[in-house]
């Protein structure tokens, strides 16, 4: 299976290249938009609030610790690049492709 443009494999795990959205309606990721993977959740870009609820929420779908996703760069900006750890790429895009579990 080939890899989406918004996933690099690197021996740890993966990189994730992510457009966030702030104050957006409801917590959600996807669609893929260029080659980065939109992501949009309810808290405001505040105190790292957004950047708390991006981790919280990837961690969730991907079913790993939070400790498991780390935000590399783009704290303050809405184009992050995380690191996800112990997971290969393939799975984290098969884990972000399926539904939220309800």
């Amino acid at each position: 299976m080939a890899l989406p443009g918004w996933i690099s494999p690197n021996p740890s795990g993966a990189t994730l290249c992510l457009k966030v959205q702030p104050r957006a309606s409801r917590n959600e990721v996807g669609p893929a938009v260029g080659a980065q993977l939109k992501v949009k959740v309810t808290a405001p870009p505040v105190d790292s609030a957004a950047n708390d609820a991006v981790v919280e929420l990837l961690a969730e779908r991907l079913g790993c610790s939070r400790g498991s996703v780390q935000i590399l760069r783009g704290q303050s900006s809405r184009n992050k690049v995380i690191q996800v750890h112990g997971l290969p790429g393939e799975t984290i895009a098969e884990r972000l492709a399926a539904p939220p579990p309800a």
